[in-house]
Formats: C-alpha cells, structure tokens, sequence
C-alpha cells in the first residue's frame, strides 16, 4: 500500500500543534512561583511527548508493531489512524475521530480549559487583593487549576495513548498531588484559622456540587 500523504515525520506540526496548547495553557494559568512553573514545565513535556508521536515519530507503534501486525493483520500501521490505539484495541470501525471514546476526549480537553480559565480568574483576583480564593470552582474544590491539567491529559489519552504518555500520567498526578499539599502549607500558614475551615468543608480535588457558594469562612 502506497501513501500519497506521510502520517508522520511533520516535525513543523508537532511544533506548532506543541506551541498552540502550551500558549494556550499559559494564557490561562500564567505562572509566577516557581511552582507554579514546575507544574506547567510537567504539562508541557506531557504535550511534547504526545505530538512527536502523534506527528513526528510514533514510538509506540514501532515498539508494538509485532504484536499489532500480528492480532491485527489487516491494519495499516503507518496510517495515521492506527495512531488510536483504543479505536483499535476495542474493535470499533469508521472514522476513530468520530468514537465514543474520542468525543468524550475532547469534552475532556475542552472542560479543562475551561476550568483553568475560570479558576485563574478567580485566584488572580484573590492574589490583587491578598484574599483567599473561595468562589467559583474554588468554591467547590482547592485546587481546580491541577483539576483542570488532569483533565486534558486525560482526554489526550483517551484520543491518543502512547507508552510515554501512560508512564508520565501517573507521575505527573502524583506530582500535582505533592505540589499541592506544600501550596496548602504555605496557604495555610498565610491565612491561618480561615484556610483551615475552608479547607475543612472543601474536597481538594473531587467536588461536592451541592456545597453553596455563599457559605463564609
């Protein structure tokens, strides 16, 4: 089988397709702390290394090519399409763009962006008036903005999985994990009696929708 078009090595797309959604997620989240920027710098390498693969190189499938070419004798393992491998794996045929599992990536992708939106909006208005972030998402959860990383990373694996991205998943959660328990130690001591009840009556991650926005602290 011949390829008019290459499915990969477009190198200029992966920096593009890289620097869109790095931009992006900047314009959203403008990081300052140093933290701040460990957390970005991690979600940026996360996008790196699921655009070489998705345009450039694509590892996985080169490293699983046998297996593959073997359970599946039919597939085309240098057309793009190949490169969603959940498309494949669960048996589903027609457009993979078009599957279940790929609409909800994108609700995925797309929520996330919205919740990092959202919440700097409110957390760029508590650190001018030296306040602690309580309304909005903050309003149901302490920490919607690596909530909100989680998410797109999710939806990027559920699009496109590779053996990379599913090793850096786990590290990268962990690591916003950590990284927020010490951001809560800092808050902690800055805001004092105050962060401990909205801390105490607010999930850090996992929201609880039916808390009210008015409640004080």
């Amino acid at each position: 089988m011949t390829h008019d078009t290459p499915a990969y090595g477009l190198w200029l797309l992966v920096i593009i397709n890289t620097a869109v959604f790095v931009i992006f997620a900047f314009s959203f989240t403008h990081p300052r702390t140093a933290r701040d920027w460990r957390s970005f710098g991690a979600f940026s390498g996360f996008l790196l290394a699921l655009f070489t693969e998705m345009y450039g190189f694509p590892l996985t499938l080169y490293l699983l090519s046998g297996w593959l070419g073997s359970r599946y004798p039919g597939l085309d393992l240098f057309s793009h399409e190949s490169g969603h491998l959940w498309h494949t794996l669960l048996g589903w045929t027609g457009n993979p763009h078009f599957d279940p599992l790929h609409i909800l990536s994108n609700l995925f992708i797309v929520g996330g962006f919205i919740m990092l939106a959202s919440a700097w909006r409110v957390l760029y208005e508590a650190q001018r008036t030296n306040t602690l972030a309580t309304t909005g998402l903050y309003a149901h959860m302490r920490h919607p903005q690596y909530v909100g990383f989680i998410l797109i990373m999710l939806g990027f694996l559920l699009q496109w999985p590779t053996l990379l991205t599913l090793i850096m998943f786990p590290i990268l959660v962990t690591m916003y994990v950590q990284l927020a328990r010490r951001e809560e130690q800092e808050v902690l001591e800055e805001f004092g009696d105050v962060y401990a009840r909205y801390a105490a009556t607010t999930p850090a991650f996992v929201p609880r929708w039916h808390r009210t926005r008015s409640q004080e602290f």
